[in-house]
């Protein structure tokens, strides 16, 4: 794509409309691309061809640099499948068969990595803070002085079933203060909120094509110190998931070691030139925070209440309690908002009737104007006059928060 054609791209042109008429996919991935990332996929590529090995070293070359290390103490292993395959691949990889993982969980996405190590058949303890709160640091460190099996400690840092941005500074902190090792869960962060190696320590995160980058399904990626993926050796439960086995393919050949996904990484490379364009993680994280306060604003003139407080709202997607109207049926709101070009997502929590509405993708604010917009209509065909939740929800809200 030219570099006229891709300033264009990330200036305004294409957020008014996706491309080919769809709908905005309001949700944390996959998610809304450009025209250009899918033009990206139409040609074909040899997998073991040498411009295809060039596409992968650009591609994993690229990814660190978002990493600020400046000391080449990182490198990248892009992996095929979805995220929770990378997660899996960076628990089962990085942590030794003997070692123990403290699982930080406030939301499904903690909890399903405390699954994946059940199913390892590796050693874990959970902390489990619910759908309204985040892990803090001094939690952390209590769990660590008392149990010094812990190696390895776990921590998602955009949960996305609730939307809490969780503090991964303060968590590196106390980690490393104990002599621990910190493994981090970016899927839905990285590329639009820091995770400088420079400012954050860990040893390894893992995130996917299709979140923040704005690429398309197919692939993560996992960034990890040279040092750890050198240790890494053997520790592996599973022959496709051993992100140390890919690494060293990698170096050696330039090659995946399994059929990749051409055409994915094609796109994905496209995605990061329009990245770099867009300012990178500070330029990509500022049009989500606009998009958030626009849309988070807007809604709760409607009525609507977010189900974490404004001090936790993460810019990637956004939890809004269900109105406790009876004419109110979230499937029939869902289908209204459809019909109006907007795809939201439905909630994942427990407690309260909830639905989600993600901040990410090729959308800026007008576009979420137009969401907010799209909410009001549908209220008003749903003869729902206000949107408020119900009392006994903010009242769980307020005493978990307390």
């Amino acid at each position: 794509m030219p570099a006229d054609a891709r300033m264009a791209a990330i200036t305004g042109e294409g957020f008014e409309a996706p491309a080919l008429g769809e709908p905005y996919l309001l949700t944390p991935g996959p998610l809304t691309t450009c025209y250009a990332v899918k033009q990206a996929m139409l040609r074909d590529w040899g997998s073991w061809d040498d411009d295809f090995r060039a596409m992968t070293a650009e591609l994993r070359r690229r990814l660190l640099a978002l990493t600020g290390d400046r000391n080449d103490e990182y490198d990248c292993v892009p992996m095929q499948g979805s995220g929770s395959f990378c997660v899996e691949a960076m628990l089962g990889s990085f942590v030794p068969k003997d070692g123990k993982v403290l699982v930080l969980a406030n939301g499904a996405y903690g909890l399903r990595a405390a699954q994946t190590m059940q199913y390892l058949g590796r050693a874990y303890t959970l902390i489990d803070k619910g759908d309204y709160l985040p892990p803090r640091g001094d939690e952390v460190a209590a769990a660590l002085d008392a149990d010094p099996a812990i190696t390895h400690v776990l921590a998602i840092h955009c949960e996305t079933s609730s939307g809490i941005l969780n503090p991964v500074a303060e968590i590196s902190d106390v980690v490393y203060a104990r002599g621990r090792k910190l493994l981090v869960d970016s899927m839905s962060a990285f590329g639009a909120i820091p995770l400088d190696v420079n400012d954050i320590r860990y040893e390894a995160m893992v995130s996917s094509a299709n979140k923040c980058i704005e690429g398309v399904p197919g692939f993560g990626f996992v960034i990890a110190r040279k040092s750890e993926l050198e240790a890494a050796k053997g520790h592996s439960h599973s022959l496709s998931l051993d992100v140390h086995a890919q690494w060293a393919t990698m170096e050696k050949t330039g090659q995946w070691r399994f059929t990749p996904p051409t055409h994915v990484v094609a796109a994905f490379l496209e995605a990061l030139r329009i990245h770099e364009a867009e300012g990178g993680v500070a330029g990509r994280g500022a049009r989500y925070i606009s998009n958030r306060d626009t849309m988070v604003a807007g809604m709760r003139e409607l009525g609507f209440e977010t189900l974490l407080s404004d001090r936790w709202l993460s810019p990637i997607i956004v939890t809004f309690f269900c109105p406790a109207h009876e004419n109110f049926v979230f499937s029939r709101f869902y289908d209204l908002m459809k019909g109006k070009g907007f795809i939201i997502y439905p909630g994942k929590l427990t407690v309260v009737d909830s639905f989600r509405v993600g901040c990410i993708g090729r959308m800026d604010h007008h576009v979420m104007r137009r969401v907010v917009e799209a909410a009001r209509q549908s209220l008003a065909e749903m003869n729902v006059p206000d949107a408020a939740p119900p009392r006994a929800a903010l009242d769980e809200r307020a005493k978990l928060a307390a």
